[in-house]
């Protein structure tokens, strides 16, 4: 029964295993596009008069996607900790298996 539990503990730490992977990737796509966005922003605004109204809109839309990117970054180690966790219980639970097989076919 061990054997059994253990092999579908390692396909369920797989499974969330590759959806961080996926969250992760979805996340740096995301900042990349921020990043775009904001190389948009700033040659936008290097033809506009600084005292015009819309250099401040720029200004403070560029703003909310610093802060958008802080978000993502927080978000982005987040998922890598618990990556990290998933692998060190992932090695954990394939040793307990492994030596669940050993112990079942030792004559």
């Amino acid at each position: 029964m061990g054997m059994a539990t253990s092999q579908l503990r390692l396909m369920y730490l797989n499974a969330y295993r590759l959806d961080l992977e996926y969250k992760i990737q979805l996340i740096t796509e995301a900042k990349m596009n921020l990043a775009k966005t904001c190389t948009d922003l700033i040659n936008v605004g290097t033809d506009l008069d600084a005292d015009d109204p819309m250099v401040k809109k720029l200004e403070a839309r560029k703003e909310r996607l610093n802060i958008m990117e802080k978000k993502l970054d927080m978000q982005l180690q987040e998922y890598k900790d618990k990556l990290k966790m998933i692998d060190t219980e992932f090695d954990s639970c394939d040793q307990l298996l492994q030596k669940n097989i050993e112990r079942s076919f030792k004559y």
